[in-house]
């Protein structure tokens, strides 16, 4: 069965910087776009990042643009979000996912920036 595992959430100060990885296994990794989701208190979950099947196109939402990179590693079934210059507004459970035939999520990891 689809499984996806995040890690590398954690507390950072303003400015900081993390890196999440996403395990995923049980389909054909290579053969899917990938995505990072996040979902603050009291808000909707928002779509953060993707990136296609072979990792040459990729997307962002407007409020993470030059601060966040989104890759993956398909000899590894790994999908990586590196954020920069974090801010308290990117505090939330950042959760990965996949469409293959329904939709598909991990069970997140916690981002909180906060002095």
């Amino acid at each position: 069965q689809v499984q996806l595992v995040e890690s590398g959430g954690g507390l950072v100060q303003p400015g900081g910087s993390l890196r999440l990885s996403c395990a995923a296994s049980g389909f054909s990794f290579s053969s899917y776009t990938m995505s990072w989701y996040r979902q603050a208190p009291r808000k909707e979950r928002e779509l953060v990042a993707r990136i296609t099947n072979t990792g040459n196109i990729t997307w962002y939402v407007d409020s993470v643009k030059g601060r966040f990179t989104i890759s993956r590693d398909n000899a590894n079934n790994t999908m990586y979000l590196q954020m920069n210059s974090l801010k308290p507004e990117d505090t939330a459970m950042y959760y990965c996912s996949v469409l293959a035939l329904s939709r598909y999520w991990g069970q997140g990891t916690q981002v909180t920036v906060s002095s």
